[in-house]
């Protein structure tokens, strides 16, 4: 269970796999952290496309939307936020956070950040944790990657942020789906000090 008063923000955009950003909120509400939640213009349209699922735009729908997908009704704090609303409290630096991550984080995300542009609140919460020096945790979700993908990745890492791929591991003997996703979400909260999902860890040869 969650001590911490300060919230996390979770940014999902518009990447394929919104498996990974609901299984994260499923841990991390039912460890009753408090999450500011931002998605992207495009994650609508990859809900629609992926799952024949339409998200709402109202942020008190929207949060029902979120803890009905993940199915942790009542637990957690959840706040969510307007992709366009860049004047809400996560885009300045004078809001304390936990730091943020963005799962999944596209290749479109990763490139703004890379020169710093804010087109929306999700880039703009993300600018700010790395103006600040702030942690920011991005599990990009694309593959192959470019060059111009790399050193876009190449450039977030030399300002500290860290980079998740979203690679699962094999020795925990994953028996579904969800122990794949979980695996990664597990290792992308491992890079905020936050371990809050019963993943099997590597303990060396037997």
């Amino acid at each position: 269970m969650s001590t911490s008063t300060k919230p996390l923000i979770l940014g999902i955009s518009g990447a394929s796999g919104l498996i990974y950003a609901v299984r994260t909120l499923k841990f991390l509400l039912a460890a009753e952290y408090i999450i500011e939640l931002v998605a992207s213009k495009s994650t609508y349209m990859v809900w629609q496309a992926e799952q024949d699922i339409r998200m709402p735009a109202d942020p008190e729908a929207q949060e029902k939307f979120w803890r009905q997908e993940a199915g942790v009704p009542l637990l957690g704090k959840l706040r969510c936020h307007p992709w366009s609303d860049v004047g809400a409290g996560i885009a300045s630096g004078s809001f304390k956070t936990l730091g943020m991550l963005i799962m999944p984080c596209s290749m479109s995300t990763v490139a703004k950040l890379a020169v710093g542009m804010s087109s929306d609140l999700l880039e703009r919460a993300a600018d700010v944790q790395i103006k600040e020096g702030r942690k920011l945790v991005i599990v990009p979700r694309e593959t192959p990657f470019s060059l111009i993908h790399l050193r876009n990745l190449t450039t977030l890492a030399e300002t500290g942020v860290r980079v998740v791929p979203a690679i699962p591991a094999w020795y925990h003997n994953p028996q579904t789906i969800e122990d794949l996703v979980d695996f990664v979400v597990a290792r992308a909260l491992d890079q905020l000090d936050i371990d809050c999902i019963p993943i099997q860890r590597w303990q060396g040869h037997l």
